[in-house]
């Protein structure tokens, strides 16, 4: 498991659909985005010629997403078969975004939590509050 944290200088509402609009999120995440944000509905991310496949779980708007995810060519991480929880706690006019991804192969997450904290630096600059 690991996890990620960014503080954003937006309140909930406004960043909350960056994980939800594949408009709003490619913006800091990925080159095509397909996302139907509710449960049992798709999530479909391609970045850096990667294709990460999976479901949403939970959609609680504007504090928590929970996505599956996973890479469909990779034995060791078929699509759906890890878990990413996104928690976002209001402080102030800011937000908390926690994130945790559980279920990764464990030579994997080294290079996951880079990346989400190579995403999360992106995010900041696309929120626009």
């Amino acid at each position: 498991m690991i996890s990620a944290s960014v503080r954003i200088a937006a309140p909930p509402e406004i960043v909350f659909p960056y994980f939800t609009d594949p408009q709003l999120m490619v913006t800091w995440i990925g080159d095509r985005v397909d996302l139907d944000a509710r449960p049992g509905g798709r999530f479909a991310l391609d970045f850096s010629g990667v294709a990460a496949r999976g479901s949403f779980l939970e959609v609680e708007a504007p504090h928590r997403v929970v996505f599956t995810w996973g890479i469909p060519d990779d034995p060791d991480m078929p699509a759906g078969s890890s878990t990413v929880e996104v928690v976002l706690v209001a402080d102030g006019g800011d937000t908390i975004v926690n994130l945790t991804h559980r279920d990764l192969p464990e030579d994997r997450e080294p290079s996951h939590l880079e990346g989400w904290e190579r995403c999360f630096a992106d995010l900041v600059t696309a929120v626009r509050p």
